[in-house]
């Protein structure tokens, strides 16, 4: 692992990010991207909303800097240093240019949520066709077993990668929560990445970390400007791209949980979203102030103690998933009980389900009753 290489890129990314971002506004601006104020949003003035500019202006600056470094300086290419492991880049960063677009058009159009769902899965079609795929894993429960997927490695891919790039959009609800999410997230998948010697994986994760906290500059609260879908679906995307690369080599199936903990508090936000949409008969992409931010905020804190507290969360879900990763026997079970706990503690305090309770307690009124869910 060449730690210098990793400065540069570390550096390139969070410099090249910072200085595009007022461009990024300019053109928000200019295409009326913009974030009004309503009764759902935080921002209580307009809001440019195409930071992804920027966040995928710093990644291209910085694999350009890496292409430099590995055809004039003589630094390792780690995308292709794995005998019997090769992928299609190309298609890879296809896909990823395909996801940025998509969300681009978002932020200046509002897509409807079918088109934006299949430009997703357009996009994770062509990482997948890369030959980065979810292809076997171990069975948790015939030691030396594993589970083949054959074909179905290709939508279980797909699905995966755009499950990883929605759940980043969901919990973009507050100034720095998804960039400082994200940067948690990258610098979890890079330590696994480093101690599994993955380094396509490790290099990639350093410049997604690099791209978030050059954007935290100008995102944390109080922010100048959002990511938007343009950076959300982007962030995403790339972060289901460097967890695929970081245990698509590895067999095990613990491996797996390194990435999902690292995402966890998306991930747990998402599942509670669709629980409590569900229950309550609303489309699952419909809009509402049950996120785990608005309890927070609904509690009394602020919009910094309420974006740190999620950060401490995702550090800590960060945390166990490497040592559940890198260790085995009592302990592993003792941190992942610990985890466990911590999250039902968290879902409970901040009664993520009381909406899911309170319709079963007390049902939807028969036909003939006009009353609305929400005059009961």
């Amino acid at each position: 692992m060449n730690w210098l290489e990793c400065g540069i890129l570390l550096a390139v990314a969070i410099a090249a990010t910072i200085a595009l971002t007022p461009l990024a506004k300019k053109i928000a601006f200019a295409c009326g991207a913009i974030d009004y104020p309503d009764k759902r949003r935080i921002n209580t003035e307009p809001m440019p909303r195409m930071g992804g500019i920027a966040i995928f202006g710093g990644v291209i600056a910085s694999i350009i800097v890496l292409e430099i470094g590995t055809n004039l300086w003589g630094w390792i290419d780690p995308f292709y240093s794995y005998l019997g492991f090769h992928l299609n880049y190309w298609l890879l960063g296809l896909g990823v240019c395909i996801m940025f677009a998509v969300g681009v058009i978002d932020d200046i159009r509002n897509l409807s949520a079918k088109a934006k769902l299949l430009g997703q899965i357009v996009s994770a079609c062509f990482v997948a066709s890369s030959g980065l795929l979810l292809s076997n894993i171990q069975n948790p429960l015939a030691d030396g077993e594993f589970i083949q997927f054959g074909l179905w490695a290709y939508p279980i891919t797909v699905f995966y990668l755009v499950a990883f790039a929605n759940i980043i959009n969901l919990i973009d609800g507050l100034d720095g929560l998804a960039s400082g999410i994200s940067a948690i997230s990258a610098a979890t998948i890079f330590t696994f990445s480093v101690m599994s010697s993955r380094f396509d994986a490790a290099i990639l994760s350093v410049i997604i970390f690099g791209v978030c906290v050059g954007f935290l500059r100008f995102n944390f609260n109080p922010a100048s400007i959002f990511m938007g879908d343009s950076g959300a679906l982007t962030l995403g995307l790339a972060l289901g791209i460097v967890s695929l690369l970081a245990v698509a080599r590895s067999t095990l199936f613990i491996s797996l949980m390194v990435p999902i903990m690292a995402a966890g508090v998306p991930v747990i936000d998402t599942a509670m979203a669709i629980i409590r949409r569900t229950r309550a008969h609303q489309p699952i992409d419909a809009p509402d102030r049950g996120h785990i931010h608005h309890r927070l905020l609904s509690a009394g804190f602020s919009q910094r103690k309420t974006v740190l507290i999620m950060w401490g969360w995702t550090l800590l879900l960060a945390a166990c998933s490497i040592v559940i990763a890198e260790s085995d026997g009592i302990f592993r079970v003792i941190v992942i009980i610990v985890a466990a706990a911590v999250t039902v503690f968290f879902i409970g305090k901040l009664h993520l389900l009381d909406p899911v309770l309170l319709h079963h307690y007390n049902p939807r009124p028969k036909p003939t009753d006009t009353r609305s869910d929400d005059d009961q």
